[in-house]
Order: C-alpha cells, then structure tokens, then sequence
C-alpha cells in the first residue's frame, strides 16, 4: 500500500491555510474524508455515517450516508486538494440524510500552488423528512489565480426538511469559479445558500443559485456578498420559483466593486406560480461607502486599511 505520510502532512498544512484545524483530520470522534488530487489518503467513519468511495480516473467518487434518526454532534470535515501547480480534482459525490437526522459538514479546498488546476464538484444531495443539513465550503487559493473551480450541485429537500450552504472564497485569487446549485423544495422545507467571494487580478466569478419552492410553505434564500478589485468580473444569478401554496423566497445580493476596471452584474430573477407565494428581492451593486471609510480613517486607519476593514466584514 502507498505510503501517503508526506501528502498527508502537506494537505494537513494548506488545510490549515484555508482556515481549519489539522488536529481534526485526525480526530477519531469527526467523520473525514480525505481527497488528494485523484487519490484518496483516508476517511473515517463513526456511528451513524456511512462514507463510501471508489476511485476514478482523476479524482473520487463518494456516496455519504447519514442514517435515519441518527444526529451528528461533531461536524463531518472534507478536505479536498490539488498540491502541485498542474492538475485535475473531480469529486462526484452523493449525499444522503435519512429522515430526522442532522449533521454539518466542514469542506475545505486548498490549491496553494496552483497554475493551472481544475477542481470539479458534481454532487447530488437528498434531505429526508424532517433532516437538516449544513454545509460549509471554505476555499484556500494561491496568488497566481489558476484555479478553475466547477461546482455543480442538486439538491432536494423533503417535508420538514432544512438544507443551508456556504460557499466562501476570500483568501488568494479566486481564479474562475462557475456555481450552479438548484435546490428542489416540498412542503414547509427550507433552504439557504450563501456565497461570499472576493475577486482580485483577472478573476472570472460567475454564481447562479436557484431555489424552486415546490412544497406548501416551503422557504428559500438566495444571498451573495462578492467584492472585486483589479480586472476582477462577476456576474451573479439569484432564482427562485414560487410553485407552492404560500411559499416564501428572496434574493439579496450585493456587490462592491473597487477601482476602475472590476465589472459587476446582478440578475435576480423571480417567478410565481401560485398566487399565494410571496418573492422579493435586492440587489446592490457600488464602491466601499465613503462614510465608512471616513469613520475608520478618523479613527487611525489608513484608507487602505478602512476598506480592508470594511470588505472584510462583509465576507465574514
């Protein structure tokens, strides 16, 4: 069997870069899986997850099971990345929450050295009747931006069911990222996804996450915080259809452009179908406010520094 000590303990390092803590990885109470590239370095399972992989040619594919009645009360961590400058990650990876259980999953996708790497996620998620799950991607990108990252998502959410994601990308160049999520919700289910980016140098962004609210009294979210600097662009897509009786949707999205030569684009879209469903929607797109940037400047900061403060609190 390969010895993958060295590999683990360089992804250990980057893991700890993109914001988690290596001690988890080897924790024996957290459920893990561990993706290097295309190969698998560990995972473990612990009362109540299942995690089933199978290697493919140039990543892994995943079946992850949490099962009925069963709540997780550490949070399940993933760590996928590509170490050397050139390469290819394809996660395929499929959850399952089994009726009335609940677990948080802590992803982490680390590509410090990245020139020219692809990471590719396509991923199915079911939320069973009354199952909530969490999800928390955080990303770790090196200074040169040559990341391309693919995520693609399904997810179908159960009566009484409750699915919320996080996609968070602030440290290093974001590289081109291409989001497609498409949540599917029945009655009285719930849903909410964030995406907070940060786009620097030539960064190509692009966010679409749509919410079909299928279910009586079924609730979707759509909010993303995107800042750009540089030559940095952006387009971000917030969706939701209205199907159920008394359904309730909205989109919020803002985004802050500085200097000149960042471009901005918001289309949040909207469709009733039932006339008892309720959507609603903003959308904001300018500089860092000046009167904020004021107050911090009064207060010592340099204006550099104010609109570090200010951009950074609002990718916290």
């Amino acid at each position: 069997m390969p010895d993958y000590t060295q590999e683990f303990e360089l992804l250990s390092e980057a893991y700890e870069k993109s914001g988690g803590n290596p001690q988890d990885l080897k924790n024996d109470e957290y459920g893990l899986m561990l993706v290097s590239g295309n190969k698998m370095l560990g995972k473990n399972e612990i009362f109540g997850l299942i995690i089933k992989t199978e290697d493919i040619r140039d990543g892994v594919k995943a079946k992850i099971i949490v099962k009925k009645n069963v709540q997780l009360k550490n949070p399940v961590h993933l760590c996928f990345g590509v170490l050397p400058e050139i390469g290819t990650q394809r996660i395929l990876a499929d959850f399952t929450l089994e009726d009335n259980s609940s677990a948080k999953f802590i992803a982490h996708c680390s590509f410090p050295k990245a020139v020219k790497v692809q990471h590719i996620m396509k991923g199915t998620v079911h939320i069973g009747k009354n199952a909530h799950m969490e999800y928390d991607e955080t990303h770790y990108h090196g200074p040169q931006g040559g990341v391309e990252v693919l995520p693609k998502m399904k997810i179908d959410v159960d009566k009484h069911g409750s699915y919320i994601s996080t996609f968070k990308l602030v440290k290093g160049a974001a590289g081109e990222i291409d989001m497609d999520y498409d949540a599917y919700l029945e009655d009285e289910a719930v849903t909410e996804m964030y995406a907070k980016v940060y786009g620097k140098r030539v960064d190509d962004i692009k966010v679409k996450e749509s919410i079909y609210l299928n279910g009586k009294k079924s609730r979707g979210l759509a909010k993303s915080r995107i800042v750009l600097a540089d030559k940095s662009k952006a387009v971000v897509l917030g969706e939701v259809v209205g199907n159920g009786a008394y359904s309730r949707g909205h989109v919020d999205c803002m985004e802050i452009i500085q200097g000149k030569k960042a471009r901005a684009e918001a289309v949040p879209k909207l469709q009733v179908v039932d006339e008892t469903a309720k959507l609603t929607h903003e959308a904001a797109i300018g500089s860092v406010d000046k009167t904020q940037v004021q107050t911090l400047m009064a207060r010592g900061l340099t204006e550099q520094q104010a609109v570090d403060v200010i951009v950074t609190g609002l990718l916290k």
